[in-house]
């Protein structure tokens, strides 16, 4: 059953309990630019009670076999299943995204949780004879501050979540501001699922996130988020040399080649760059065609643009894309489609939006083969709009594509799969799909190079990294003489 956001009670996790914060906030539904809810704001000693409970928390929790650790991990899951219809309702007010996405993402949550439970990580032994044994295992690093965006509000936390958890380390969750809600109630519903102190929910703006950065008490940053926010968290937690995940901006190139199959190719593509109104880190933001194909790919892109049903995923199911979630990035998309405008670049489709428009609406646009120093095909616009950039030349198409200081996702496309998969190997970004795009696995670790972030979350790889290393060797007693 619906109930709006406004007829709920918020309030923070620590130590288990149900926690009101010091004052609230204000959070808002992008859809309506109207107030959604008050979210509870936690105050500094707050934030002290919750990394001292995660604290306290730890070494019972540590010191669990991990096959407990494990069927912990399966029970959140199951607890997520029975709460999918109350988290997903969160997810479309707060974010805006559509009902039947907001459902999937959490349903993701839940079989990230499950997928992340059955990696194991193994001791490796170096030596073994009469002189000595030595083993290098993983061990938990401690407290671990998750830091969660807004674009997938729950979907972001299950990169963290899951395996923070096994690895034996306890954790203080802070959603972004702008989407707080779900994330508090995830919390509310796993109190009673895991010891107290395990998993701590915390919310709040002005600084909270920086007093966490820097906070003595943790161990761990795992921060996803801008790369400007990022260099910030890298700053605040080398005053602890805490251990730092950054998963950071991202302005994903893809490139065409002239033998792709057009028609095809454009439904990928055109969600590959608009799903979730364009805001995923690993989304197309700049598209390479081959001349020969341009004209053909920028029509079926345009057609499919003016027909996508944009609108308030609150009140019509259907709805294919929702609003850009908050209004700074909404202004931020808007400050690029008028530098866009004042530049003289063409409008396949879309454009600036109405201004007398409630909600933070922007229909899907399409810019015609903007020069590469144009701002848009500079920076990440993180919203709705997509520059087209005409090639000729293959070896140029991948120069242009690395060309930036992000390298986080990129994708080719060609009937050719391996000349594409040759293109694919000279791209300089830290994950690269031929033929299609933003494919995630719970065992496929991903990350960015250059300033699109520092580690890697899932898999193997994303487990280890909530670990330290440690090395045991014993010296076998000598026999006397």
């Amino acid at each position: 059953m619906h109930i709006p956001a406004r007829d709920q009670k918020f309030t923070l996790t620590i130590d288990g309990l149900p926690v009101e914060g010091a004052t609230t906030f204000d959070v808002t539904n992008p859809a309506t630019g109207q107030v959604l809810a008050a979210a509870p704001q936690c105050s500094t000693d707050q934030l002290d009670e919750a990394v001292a409970a995660a604290r306290t928390a730890f070494p019972a929790w540590a010191a669990l076999p991990v096959e407990r650790r494990r069927q912990y991990l399966r029970t959140m899951a199951d607890t997520i299943d029975t709460h999918t219809e109350m988290l997903a309702d969160l997810v479309v007010q707060e974010q805006g995204k559509p009902r039947g996405v907001a459902r999937t993402e959490v349903a993701g949550l839940g079989y990230w949780l499950r997928a992340t439970a059955g990696i194991t990580v193994l001791d490796t032994v170096n030596q073994d004879d009469e002189e000595r044994r030595s083993v290098t295992r993983q061990v938990p690093l401690g407290v671990v501050a998750a830091i969660t965006p807004w674009n997938y509000p729950l979907g972001q936390a299950s990169f963290k979540l899951g395996p923070a958890l096994l690895a034996g380390n306890t954790v203080v969750l802070k959603p972004s501001a702008f989407t707080p809600l779900a994330n508090l109630k995830l919390g509310e519903i796993l109190r009673d699922v895991l010891p107290p102190g395990v998993l701590n929910v915390i919310t709040g703006t002005g600084g909270l996130g920086s007093r966490i950065t820097s906070h003595p008490g943790f161990d761990k940053i795992s921060f996803t988020g801008s790369t400007p926010t990022g260099r910030s968290v890298m700053a605040g937690a080398a005053t602890t040399m805490a251990r730092v995940t950054l998963e950071l901006g991202g302005n994903d190139a893809a490139i065409v080649l002239p033998d792709v199959h057009v028609k095809q190719a454009a439904a990928q593509l055109f969600w590959a760059a608009f799903a979730n109104t364009g805001q995923i880190c690993l989304a197309t933001k700049r598209l390479y065609v081959h001349a020969d194909v341009y004209d053909d790919m920028a029509r079926e892109l345009a057609d499919l643009a003016a027909t996508v049903t944009v609108g308030d995923p609150g009140q019509d199911e259907d709805v294919e894309l929702g609003p850009v979630s908050n209004l700074r990035q909404y202004r931020t998309v808007l400050d690029l489609l008028h530098d866009c405008r004042d530049h003289g670049y063409a409008f396949l489709s879309g454009g600036l939006p109405d201004p007398e428009t409630a909600g933070y609406f922007i229909r899907p646009t399409l810019v015609d083969n903007p020069p590469d120093s144009a701002r848009i095909v500079r920076e990440e616009q993180f919203g709705p709009v997509l520059p087209l950039l005409k090639y000729t030349d293959t070896a140029d198409a991948i120069a242009r594509a690395n060309d930036s200081e992000y390298g986080l996702g990129a994708s080719v496309w060609g009937t050719d799969t391996e000349a594409a998969h040759r293109v694919a190997q000279r791209l300089q970004a830290g994950t690269v799909w031929v033929n299609e795009s933003m494919h995630l696995h719970p065992h496929v670790p991903f990350g960015g190079h250059k300033q699109s972030g520092i580690g890697v979350e899932s898999g193997l790889a994303g487990v280890l990294a909530f670990t330290n290393t440690q090395t045991l060797t014993v010296k076998h007693t000598q026999p006397q003489a």
